[in-house]
């Protein structure tokens, strides 16, 4: 079986339509929360970063379908990074006694 060019963009841009907007459901959460404490800090730096790379990957190679699914996903999953951030902070700075030094 061969596939026309368009054929294979479309299967692209539908593959990642659905790996971006498979964040929306966490990051909703998380907002909705104000928590990430059930995220896992290491893995959304390590997938943040790679996702980066996969940007930069898809420019380079003019992948339109990976450079476009990856810099929006790198915004969902920078945004989620930096809520787990903020959350976790806060939720420390809570624990803490009033009279503890900070």
């Amino acid at each position: 079986m061969s596939f026309g060019e368009s054929t294979i963009d479309i299967i692209g841009y539908c593959a990642a339509t659905l790996t971006t907007i498979s964040f929306l459901p966490q990051l909703i959460r998380v907002v909705k929360l104000k928590s990430a404490r059930d995220i896992s800090l290491g893995m959304f730096l390590i997938f943040t970063a790679g996702t980066l790379l996969w940007l930069i990957y898809g420019t380079l190679a003019h992948s339109w379908p990976v450079a476009i699914a990856n810099a929006v996903t790198l915004v969902l999953s920078a945004s989620i990074l930096f809520l787990k951030l903020k959350y976790d902070r806060a939720a420390t700075s809570a624990m803490q006694p009033a009279d503890a030094p900070r």
